[in-house]
């Protein structure tokens, strides 16, 4: 915020050669821009709309009716949720969300902070044991925008996008109708939380040093 030509700062990782990557190991990147990207806008939109009509957070409204159900639900810890979200495209898309409604990551207090290192840990630990593989995805935080607005609707979040879908190999492909009418799911959102949710949280190399 303290830049006037800085709208925005979107913190996002790809990982894996799959997702274009051409650095092998993990990174992450920042960008900044003057105007506010079109994925945030329409949350913006969502977030700010339930906020006027209800008074709480659209997500923490959400996130309760999760935690209730819990059949989507992957890890959780006592700052940070981890699910698979009821609207989820990829096969195993999954939505990190702060249990505390913070606008973003420096509003995190050092709980807060450890604790999102450790869901993060939790989360991709999960993944690569899935089929154990180095699971490739693009992550990134929506964070509110630093432009100067009122965002005290917003909720900090991630989003993690993974392509694979049935093995180490085989991956979802966004093409034909999935591009020019509405995507399908090749397995349900519960199905993906349920296997998430019973894989180890030990990663697989380090379990195979053991045996």
């Amino acid at each position: 915020g303290s830049q006037d030509f800085i709208g925005y700062v979107q913190i996002f990782e790809n990982r894996g050669a799959m997702m274009g990557c051409s650095d092998p190991h993990p990174h992450c990147q920042i960008w900044s821009t003057k105007r506010i990207p079109r994925e945030v806008e329409k949350e913006i939109i969502t977030q700010r709309d339930y906020y006027q009509q209800h008074g709480v957070t659209l997500l923490g409204d959400y996130l309760a009716e999760e935690q209730r159900r819990k059949e989507r639900m992957v890890y959780a810890n006592a700052h940070w949720t981890v699910l698979v979200p009821f609207w989820a495209v990829w096969p195993y898309e999954t939505l990190l969300i702060s249990n505390r409604p913070a606008r973003s990551l420096p509003d995190l207090n050092d709980a807060e902070r450890d604790a999102l290192a450790e869901a993060l840990k939790h989360i991709t630990v999960k993944y690569d044991n899935l089929f154990r593989t180095s699971f490739p995805y693009s992550m990134g935080f929506h964070q509110e925008p630093t432009d100067g607005a009122n965002y005290s609707f917003w909720h900090l979040h991630a989003h993690f996008y993974p392509p694979l879908l049935r093995s180490a190999t085989v991956r979802k492909f966004m093409v034909g109708y999935e591009m020019l009418g509405t995507p399908q799911r090749d397995i349900t959102p519960e199905m993906a939380a349920a296997r998430l949710r019973e894989l180890s949280d030990i990663h697989y190399l380090k379990e195979k040093q053991s045996s």
